[in-house]
């Protein structure tokens, strides 16, 4: 566990930096869950992420010894914005290595934030390349490298937001975190559990990127073998070692969440609150199901840890949350040379509030005669059973593309 202390001193260097962020109740969520749910608005500090607070501590508790040398990161989302804008805050000289696959929005944003004290260098086609590249340029340099999560004082930085939360919600039963390395639960947790008789502290991570509760089911750190990127401000495929050292000592619970539950919270913060999270972001929101049993009649933060999401990234966002609700099915139908077959599927397959919302011939000649890929969405997923029951009823061939087929990640 993090002394509270190092704690305390990173809240002192971050004052005029930082911005306490405020803790907004839900009355929609509170109501759904049968608790008072508050939600921890780090989507709205400068850099809209949590990241400015370690990266800045970490920054200024070494300044005095840098003696003109540069610091560097590795990042392509929130660490990288953080540590530019410490850098410019600081005047100190910082290196960005990102993956040449960065969008260009992202590259963007940490040269605003970063200004002439920063220079990004894209390498490698992931982030295990560009952090070798990092590596090799450290010591090249003797500059100073500045670790996302797996740093003591990263960490204190990010505790901070424990400290807060504990100042502006005494009575707090549950605070739920995401879970990416492990340097924001392993700082909220340590701050919350020396100061907080009963307090429980639940991580979230996504499905697809589990680390944390791999190396806890392990007893040890061990590194992912698949990883999918895209909650990616949790994706991490080897978590740090202080982090799981403090989780797996003092945090009550890791959590997975499926990405399509996560996206479909995007969406309802969005419609419902106005509030614009990542991926990540709303992880701690997403994972309220898993506990909800638990919560009835208790005081729970949820902390929203960052709001940097890229607009091209909500069609994917609302296609995955509606096949989770089980509300979007893709077929391939082999309709038959006999005339009218398409109309016999669109008047008697499809129920009065089914909707095609893709058809796509799979052959390139003698359309009229040949397998279709057929996107169907329906307005509850009490609908998908009599569709099903339709369509065998009328005989017609088709298959459905499950998710673990090829041709699934084509479409999605």
């Amino acid at each position: 566990m993090l002394e509270n202390k190092k704690i305390e001193e990173a809240s002192r260097r971050l004052e005029g930096v930082a911005k306490r962020t405020p803790l907004q109740f839900s009355e929609r969520l509170s109501s759904l869950y049968d608790a008072n749910v508050y939600i921890k608005r780090e989507d709205l500090q400068k850099v809209r992420s949590y990241k400015i607070r370690g990266a800045y501590n970490f920054i200024k508790s070494v300044y005095s010894s840098l003696n003109g040398k540069s610091v560097v990161c590795v990042s392509a989302g929130n660490h990288a914005q953080g540590v530019a804008l410490s850098a410019s805050l600081l005047n100190v000289k910082a290196h960005i290595f990102m993956p040449v696959t960065t969008p260009q929005q992202k590259v963007g944003k940490v040269e605003w934030f970063g200004g002439d004290k920063t220079n990004i260098t894209l390498v490698g086609s992931n982030y295990d390349e560009s952090f070798q590249a990092a590596s090799d340029f450290c010591k090249k340099t003797g500059s100073v490298f500045v670790h996302p999560f797996d740093n003591e004082t990263v960490i204190a930085g990010q505790g901070t937001v424990g400290k807060e939360v504990l100042e502006q919600c005494s009575d707090v039963d549950y605070v739920l975190c995401p879970v990416g390395g492990g340097g924001l639960i392993s700082g909220v947790a340590s701050y919350l559990k020396s100061n907080k008789e009963g307090v429980k502290v639940i991580g979230a991570e996504p499905q697809g990127a589990a680390g944390m509760c791999n190396s806890l089911e392990k007893g040890e750190v061990s590194p992912l073998q698949s990883l999918d990127p895209f909650v990616d401000g949790a994706a991490v495929r080897k978590v740090g070692e202080t982090g799981f050292g403090i989780v797996s000592r003092i945090v009550d619970d890791v959590c997975v969440v499926e990405e399509g539950k996560v996206c479909s919270t995007m969406i309802e913060l969005y419609q419902s609150e106005g509030i614009i999270a990542e991926p990540a972001g709303a992880l701690s929101i997403s994972v309220l199901d898993n506990i909800k049993e638990e919560i009835k009649g208790k005081t729970v933060v949820c902390v929203l840890s960052g709001g940097n999401n890229d607009i091209m990234r909500y069609p994917e966002i609302m296609e995955k949350s509606l096949i989770y609700q089980g509300r979007k099915h893709y077929f391939i139908i082999k309709f038959t040379q006999k005339p009218g077959q398409l109309k016999k599927f669109v008047n008697e397959a499809l129920g009065p509030t089914d909707d095609i919302v893709r058809f796509e011939y799979m052959k390139k000649n003698s359309k009229d005669a040949g397998p279709a890929l057929v996107g169907i969405e329906l307005l509850s997923k009490e609908d998908y059973d009599p569709l099903v029951s339709r369509m065998k009823e009328l005989g017609m061939d088709y298959v459905e593309v499950k998710e673990d087929d090829m041709l699934y990640n084509y479409l999605i």
